[in-house]
């Protein structure tokens, strides 16, 4: 199968790009030279060659805007480049795979969240991936070419950016301190298994939240880690997260407060029981396979 991934030298475009080019030939397209289509798909309008499958990852992600000229960056990436690379496509493929994020719900609290859950994203991260998401449909249904929108929590896999990656990190370097009692659960996924899927997905299309389906605990995920890593686990007491957070609330600069310690201590799942009905996916535990990450 031939394949057109975008977003090919990200984190996530990455890992898909070495595990599906085992098995099929996969064309990267994306900003940096590495690729073989090398466009700004934010501004341009690139010459696309035919291809069973498109796997749209490029995209905007991981960084709070602070200013309007980056507030806009998330709508001329996500949206603008979803829409110069739809109206680039002149030979359509048998499917096209969105790159969305569970970021569209606009939650920061609730368990077993489901694809039915009303849209409720007010970031412009959230709300380009909405649009785009929208946009999608309604060029699959108008070319009838199949439309596979999937959403996306915390991905794991080999050099994580973000929380995860910045969680790492400090472990290995001795001055992780876990906040609290680490209790609150979160939704994740081993980019590795979603890059093995996808082929056999080729003949199908919907909208699915895909994570591991179990939901470990920061406490759990924490250990794991420092265990492969040869560290201990060093805890702020949740009465001195209370004080600081106190602080936090009077000092806008400071890194904790009241909002931060009620996410810290609240638990965001989401539910993968559609994909695993339609898909047949069948996700491995995190938790059990965090040594490839590292």
């Amino acid at each position: 199968m031939k394949i057109l991934l975008t977003g090919g030298t990200g984190f996530l475009g990455k890992i898909l790009k070495k595990n599906l080019e085992a098995n099929h030939e996969v064309i990267t397209l994306g900003r940096q030279t590495q690729n073989q289509i090398s466009v700004d798909l934010s501004r341009d309008y690139p010459q696309l060659p035919p291809a069973d499958m498109i796997i749209h990852a490029a995209g905007k992600a991981h960084v709070l805007p602070k200013s309007e000229a980056e507030k806009q960056e998330f709508w001329e990436v996500n949206l603008n480049g979803t829409v110069n690379l739809l109206q680039s496509i002149k030979s359509m493929p048998q499917i096209f795979v969105f790159i969305s994020t569970v970021a569209v719900y606009g939650l920061e609290e609730g368990t077993d969240i489901a694809e039915n859950s009303p849209l409720l994203g007010d970031t412009p991260y959230a709300q380009s991936k909405i649009e785009a998401e929208n946009l999608v449909r309604n060029w699959g249904t108008a070319n009838q070419v199949k439309v596979l929108i999937l959403r996306l929590p915390l991905l794991v896999g080999e050099n994580p950016p973000g929380n995860l990656g910045a969680m790492i990190k400090a472990i290995r370097g001795g001055f992780y301190r876990r906040l609290g009692e680490g209790s609150a659960r979160k939704s994740m996924v081993l980019v590795e298994d979603i890059a093995k899927a996808l082929p056999t997905w080729q003949n199908l299309s919907g909208t699915y939240n895909l994570t591991d389906g179990n939901h470990p605990t920061m406490a759990e995920l924490d250990t794991q880690l420092s265990t492969l890593l040869g560290k201990k686990v060093k805890t702020i007491p949740i009465w001195t997260l209370r004080v600081l957070a106190k602080i936090g609330d009077l000092i806008p600069v400071f890194p904790i407060n009241s909002y931060r310690m009620k996410k810290l201590s609240t638990h965001l799942t989401f539910s993968d029981k559609k994909a695993q009905t339609e898909l047949n996916w069948s996700p491995r535990p995190v938790l059990e396979n965090l040594e490839s990450i590292l």
